[in-house]
């Protein structure tokens, strides 16, 4: 009988922090749906409970070296990341029982050490070079994992598990909660895995939606998708997690339609406005994607549906977006419009 109980209390509920990655809501943006006549939808990935998209990258990666026999009880994930994932990780891993070492560039936030050391990861801030350098943090993080028994590398950008997950998840939430009636799809991608795992699951179930990279400054990706050139477009972006120099393993092979370049200066006019009208406390990346979705909205016209991703929270990025000294240092408060500097200090 106290079996029955027990059972029928948790019936309905999740189980553990795994079993509740995913099936996120899914928000029409009204401002911007009634600027541009078109119903601009965010998946509110910063509602997982982690805190960002990039739960679902942590969990997939994590579980399919458990299926492959690659991780056993009490071993360690090392992984080279910008933050969010190993966020993810952390979480994941105290729950399941694993050690977690982190390789993240020293540019990423305070907020994003902080917050990792506090979940009990070692975390090694590395100065921030490219990939095609052997002490690029994704490299050390590889380098680490090897002298370890019982470890992986979570290899996030080239570890296709990462895809499959937004395959097996975002993509059908997407579907099923627009009832299959959606025209766009875009976000900007680091990795690619979320990106890709949602077109390729899109195109597969309508080959008429829209599928488009959104790409900020310092990117390959924008080039590469308009004109097939690895080119940069801009010196850097103030982005976190976002924008390439290469075509990842998760991303080759996507379905792409086409690619919108986003500066700095609108992403961040953009969290300011989606903070002040919206309701919604985002990092820049979110912002970006969200000004991208307008912006393939008014390339389709009006009566339109435009899907994209909140991936995380502003309070991950408070020193900095939220920074008065900061914006003025990188030439970007002026981009905010007078009625929504309330609340900079």
């Amino acid at each position: 009988m106290a079996d029955t109980i027990a059972k029928n209390a948790w019936a309905g509920a999740r189980d553990g922090f795994n079993g509740s990655v995913g099936r996120t809501p899914l928000v029409r943006l009204r401002t911007l749906s009634e600027e541009t006549g078109c119903n601009i939808l965010a998946k509110s990935e910063l509602q997982n409970p982690g805190g960002s998209v990039k739960d679902r990258a942590a969990h997939f990666i994590i579980k399919d070296a458990e299926k492959r026999g690659l991780l056993k009880p009490g071993g360690t994930v090392v992984e080279g990341t910008a933050g969010n994932t190993g966020i993810g990780m952390a979480h994941v891993c105290n729950a399941s029982g694993y050690k977690l070492v982190i390789y993240m560039p020293d540019t990423q936030s305070k907020e994003k050490i902080d917050l990792l050391r506090s979940l009990g990861a070692e975390v090694y801030p590395v100065p921030a070079v490219p990939f095609a350098n052997p002490d690029n943090y994704n490299h050390q993080a590889k380098r680490h994992a090897e002298k370890l028994e019982n470890a992986i590398w979570g290899n996030q950008f080239d570890n296709t598990a990462n895809r499959q997950g937004h395959y097996e998840t975002t993509g059908p939430e997407i579907w099923e909660q627009t009832d299959g009636k959606i025209d766009g799809w875009i976000c900007g991608t680091g990795t690619g895995g979320t990106y890709a795992g949602v077109s390729t699951f899109l195109k597969e179930k309508n080959p008429k939606v829209q599928c488009y990279v959104a790409d900020p400054p310092g990117s390959v990706l924008y080039k590469y998708f308009t004109t097939g050139n690895l080119e940069r477009t801009g010196n850097g972006s103030i982005t976190e997690g976002i924008g390439q120099g290469r075509i990842t393993e998760n991303l080759k092979g996507a379905p792409v339609d086409g690619s919108i370049h986003i500066e700095d200066e609108v992403s961040v006019a953009t969290v300011y406005k989606l903070l002040h009208e919206e309701g919604y406390f985002v990092g820049a990346s979110s912002a970006l994607n969200v000004a991208s979705a307008v912006a393939l909205a008014k390339k389709l016209g009006p009566g339109h549906t435009i899907v994209t991703i909140l991936c995380d929270g502003g309070y991950r990025y408070q020193s900095r977006l939220f920074n008065k000294d900061w914006l003025v240092s990188k030439n970007l408060y002026e981009c905010i419009p007078e009625k929504h500097r309330k609340g900079i200090s």
